[in-house]
């Protein structure tokens, strides 16, 4: 199950920089063509499972722990400039992808996947939003002020 779901994490870099709400819009379609086969993945899990909860708990966590594993340094830990940027991009990116999944449970894997998040990576207690409320933050630049 979701089989290199951490390579959606490839271009974050290129993502990330020069935020404006032209960039986040183009952006955000790229992640969604390049990645959605992932969030069909986890809709289609949850949707033919019996206990949704566990469905959901499955998911956030081989979500959770394939991040882990591929960012983790030598000593197992995820470098600290190296979280911020995942932060951020969860943030932008995963979290709003998944709240637009056509699944009852897409709220309740947000908030799995960000408690599990929370609980993993030090300094990492992050909340999330939808796109739509993201996309109406930017003026030309986020809130304005990048």
């Amino acid at each position: 199950m979701l089989e290199g779901i951490e390579t959606i994490f490839n271009n974050k870099e290129k993502m990330m920089s020069h935020l404006k709400k032209k960039n986040y819009e183009t952006n955000t379609a790229d992640f969604l063509q390049n990645n959605g086969h992932f969030f069909d993945e986890m809709t289609t899990y949850i949707e033919q499972e019996n206990d949704k909860e566990k469905a959901v708990d499955d998911i956030a966590e081989t979500f959770v722990s394939a991040v882990e594993k591929s960012f983790s340094n030598k000593k197992g830990k995820v470098p600290a400039n190296v979280q911020v940027d995942l932060n951020f991009f969860m943030i932008y990116y995963v979290f709003p992808t998944i709240l637009k999944l056509e699944c009852s449970s897409a709220k309740t894997l947000a908030d799995k996947i960000c408690q599990l998040w929370g609980d993993r990576f030090k300094d990492s207690k992050i909340q999330y939003t939808d796109y739509d409320t993201l996309y109406g933050s930017f003026r030309n630049k986020i809130f304005g002020i990048f």
